[in-house]
């Protein structure tokens, strides 16, 4: 399983683009590999775009031959001089400003009090800490405090509830996040953040239409946060190019007003997007920038990694980067990458210890469905019973094509491949060019012996390696 962030990691409450499922498609003109008709792609933001016709020009055989015999030659990008400074785990100066923060209000605050104001701030904290740790609890409690505001606040109860709905989409509650923000929509003032945060909202929830109009709204060339959505929206219909000129303009904003949080979100973003059109060096020079400006960002260190395995097929560099990265951020999808790794080298045991370790800790009950997508594709392999049951509950909460994906695959690991073919023909073919999309559609056409089929999306999958990890790159080898 390739290694998927679940979280958005934005820097300021106003930018909020999470993209547990949207994965990069496979039609880019930018792929550009040892053949010039591939490339790399993995990181979380986007559905990147690549011309069948550079594909269907070649005799597929050769393309077969020539693919897998590239991919396994390693592309060194990185050098270890570059962020070794930023390994420390010593050194966490985001996380140190925010515990301090946390002190002076806290000293302010009564848990008894009504004071909107220290609770505004207690429960902007404690998500920052949230970000800063990984520790669910501190994301749990800033919902407490912002429901306390809710009830209390007597003004801009709008404000409110657009931090609620924030807090609501970081936990991946967006059916709820969308009430509240529709309730937030009836206040006058304000109404672009919500429109925003309706828009992300709507395309997290595969309300495309909704989404459309939205976007027309917010409408704003000069606004950085209309660019970074018209990218996303660009990105969806598979614009590649223009999604990257529209982060460059937004970038361009960031850098003329010398503004941090959006510099930190456009630095780790844009890497993403370059990631995903073959430019991996663009990439690692975003994610370095990252780095210099915080340098315990914990975001740019596990593309790192990805970056060094994925790439550079150095697993040994790959564990040294996450190791010290999860000394202070404690999130569970670390463990299923150092297991991926594990898979590839060959090492079975360490595949399970740190699969059950993944497991001890997403079955935390606070996570609820931020890690379904990720209990789905490994309860698949295991318990596919269980698998069915999470997809259900997935699909009642984002009915998304890439959900769908999940409800496919999970029933032809529990036997159902007729059921699976109906599930992937209905809701996934021709509604989505998400890799792990596609390479388990392939899985299941190839069970009902649909060779022919098969055939059309190994050649498309083929330029999605470094996106889907070398794991799954063999897999698809043995279409």
């Amino acid at each position: 399983m390739a290694y998927q962030p679940t979280t958005l990691h934005s820097q300021a409450a106003s930018l909020i683009w999470l993209d547990h499922f949207n994965r990069p498609n496979l039609k880019s003109e930018k792929r550009t590999d040892c053949v010039l008709f591939f490339g790399f792609n993995i990181f979380q933001l986007g559905k990147t775009n690549f011309k069948k016709i550079y594909m269907k020009r070649i005799i597929t055989i050769l393309v077969v031959a020539v693919f897998f015999g590239c991919q396994e030659k390693a592309e060194k990008i990185t050098d270890s001089n570059d962020y070794d400074k930023y390994l420390s785990t010593h050194h966490t100066p985001s996380k140190d400003a925010v515990e301090k923060e946390l002190q002076f209000w806290q000293t302010r605050f009564n848990n008894d009090s009504t004071h909107l104001m220290e609770m505004g701030r207690l429960s902007g904290i404690h998500a920052s800490l949230f970000g800063n740790t990984g520790d669910i609890s501190e994301l749990k409690t800033s919902e407490k405090l912002i429901k306390k505001s809710i009830d209390v606040a007597a003004r801009n109860k709008d404000s409110y509830l657009r931090s609620l709905a924030h807090n609501y989409i970081s936990q991946h509650r967006f059916k709820e996040a969308q009430v509240l923000l529709d309730s937030a929509y009836s206040y006058p003032d304000n109404r672009k953040e919500t429109e925003m945060m309706l828009f992300d909202v709507a395309m997290e929830l595969g309300e495309y239409d909704r989404a459309d109009t939205l976007l027309g709204k917010i409408k704003d060339t000069q606004d950085f946060n209309y660019l970074i959505r018209l990218a996303k929206w660009s990105d969806h219909n598979g614009n590649l190019d223009a999604a990257i000129k529209y982060l460059e303009q937004a970038k361009q904003i960031a850098e003329t007003r010398d503004n941090r949080g959006f510099k930190l979100w456009i630095y780790s973003n844009i890497g993403d997007f370059y990631g995903h059109a073959g430019r991996l060096e663009d990439a690692y020079n975003s994610y370095l920038k990252t780095l210099e400006l915080e340098p315990d960002n914990h975001y740019a260190k596990k593309q790192l990694a990805w970056m060094v395995y994925a790439a550079e097929k150095n697993t040994k560099e790959a564990n040294r980067i996450l190791d010290s990265l999860m000394v202070n951020h404690k999130a569970p999808d670390y463990y299923l990458l150092k297991a991926e790794i594990a898979e590839y080298e060959g090492n079975s045991s360490e595949v399970k210890k740190q699969n059950a370790m993944f497991l001890k800790a997403a079955q935390d009950s606070n996570y609820g469905a931020m890690y379904n997508t990720y209990l789905i594709n490994l309860y698949a392999e295991t318990e596919p019973e269980q698998a069915l049951k999470l997809a259900a509950m997935e699909i009642n909460n984002r009915a998304t094509p890439e959900t769908y994906q999940l409800l496919g695959y999970a029933q032809l690991k529990a036997g159902h491949k007729e059921a699976a073919l109906k599930t992937i023909e209905e809701y996934v073919i021709g509604k989505t060019e998400e890799p792990k999309a596609l390479f388990h559609a392939a899985l299941i056409y190839k069970a009902n012996g649909m060779d022919d089929k098969v055939a059309a999306l190994k050649e498309e999958l083929m330029g999605a390696s470094y996106e889907l990890g070398p794991v799954t790159a063999k897999e698809i080898d043995k279409l």
